[in-house]
């Protein structure tokens, strides 16, 4: 009885392992590098890599649980369909796969329709997979200190439909739920999906006004121009991934991505509890800032 954890010592991944740390399960963890991987005590690392297939072959083996986490790569369909299908011909008996949320209606995302590609292979071989499709990730406004501190603006070009971001601990901890579920289960259960949403609409000016409490000043909002994000995004990475997120964002604009009472509640009935909310994300982090 083994759970396989993929994208183990990026974003999420290091929060399912935190979840699952204590909980009396064995763990293993892909890692390119499992010499210098940090990882919980008790937890297994493995070399390999999900472009690598005969490494994921190797890493399935004895493994009765995958949580599947396909990094944003130009072949991340591939990276993910090869898995998953490694993972039914080892005879894993249930899978978690990390998905997106509104991947269904923004077909012009890349990296949202293969995760939706993912999602119909899934349905179409009938796989024991549960699907999480989680939100914006509030985390990733931590790179906006140095535009609130020294500019005392927010410069994320949301745009004003609304964005039900996510924290990052809440996927970690849904994704550990689920796995347990399926780990601790006798026989393969059937599928499931949840949306992973935060409590909050938040837009340009729901979230400049949160700010403005937050730290004790103004803060404005920098605009919505999606030209000026490509550039500083193509600074941290490569220019195709730069044109993939500012894509997002164009339809984050036009379209919002809002959560249902509905998809909250469930979420909410996955955790055991609220989503933790934008404010408190923002109090956390402008106490950290402060105290640096």
């Amino acid at each position: 009885m083994t759970i396989l954890v993929t994208g183990s010592t990026g974003t999420i991944g290091t929060q399912v392992l935190a979840f699952l740390d204590g909980r009396g399960v064995a763990v293993r963890a892909l890692t390119r590098s499992p010499e210098t991987a940090q990882f919980p005590a008790g937890v297994d690392a493995v070399k390999g890599d999900l472009s690598d297939i005969d490494s994921v072959r190797a890493a399935l083996d004895g493994v009765t649980t995958l949580f599947l986490l396909a990094p944003n790569a130009p072949d991340e369909l591939t990276q993910a369909m090869l898995t998953l299908d490694a993972a039914r011909a080892a005879g894993v008996k249930g899978i978690v796969y990390l998905s997106v949320f509104k991947g269904e209606a923004y077909t012009d995302v890349p990296h949202f329709a293969s995760k939706v590609t993912v999602e119909r292979m899934i349905h179409a071989a009938g796989l024991p997979v549960t699907i999480l499709r989680p939100a914006y990730f509030i985390q990733n406004d931590l790179r906006q200190k140095d535009a609130l501190l020294g500019a005392s603006v927010y410069a994320m070009p949301i745009g004003d439909k609304g964005i039900s971001m996510v924290d990052i601990r809440d996927i970690g901890e849904a994704a550990a739920n689920e796995i347990l579920r399926r780990e601790r289960a006798e026989a393969p259960l059937p599928h499931a999906t949840f949306e992973l949403v935060g409590p909050d609409a938040l837009t340009a000016a729901t979230i400049s006004a949160l700010w403005s409490d937050v730290l004790g000043r103004p803060i404005g909002y920098a605009g919505s121009d999606l030209d000026g994000l490509e550039q500083r995004l193509k600074a941290f990475g490569p220019a195709w991934l730069a044109y993939d997120m500012r894509l997002m964002m164009r339809r984050y604009q036009q379209d919002g991505a809002v959560a249902t009472d509905a998809e909250i509640g469930r979420f909410t009935t996955l955790l055991g509890h609220a989503p933790r909310s934008y404010r408190d994300f923002a109090e956390d982090a402008a106490a950290a800032w402060a105290a640096a």
